[in-house]
């Protein structure tokens, strides 16, 4: 039985049918979805962290103690984009899905693409989270 654990930055309440936050690190929540053979299974819904216990790789240390295997995100600056992949955790644009249920489909579908560089938040001289 194949099993993946997928996070989506949620606005309140989160769940399945909270819409997409835009931005990863300032959401209110994340929703975390267990996909379980092409199929949705567990969801809980967790609250996010304030970016100053260790600036934007706390949200990317958080998600991998919660065993996050992948996020679905809008948007991200580039220092924490390199924070998930040295944590192993996949990341993948959203698309502009509007709830995290189309999200999560759009997941199960393959139809995400990976989250690249072009994807990334402008970053200025302050580096990745700076300019949000």
């Amino acid at each position: 039985m194949s099993s993946t654990l997928v996070a989506v930055p949620s606005a309140a309440p989160g769940g399945l049918e909270a819409g997409v936050d835009a931005h990863f690190g300032h959401c209110q929540m994340y929703t975390l979805i267990s996909v379980e053979d092409g199929k949705v299974g567990n969801v809980e819904v967790i609250p996010n962290i304030p970016h100053e216990q260790g600036g934007c790789m706390a949200p990317v240390n958080y998600l991998a103690e919660h065993k996050v295997q992948a996020i679905i995100s809008g948007g991200m600056g580039m220092r924490p984009l390199m924070g998930f992949r040295q944590v192993g955790i996949d990341v993948l644009h959203g698309n502009g899905a509007q709830s995290v249920q189309d999200a999560v489909n759009g997941f199960i579908a393959g139809s995400l693409p990976r989250f690249s560089q072009e994807f990334t938040c402008g970053g200025g001289s302050t580096g990745g989270c700076g300019n949000h």
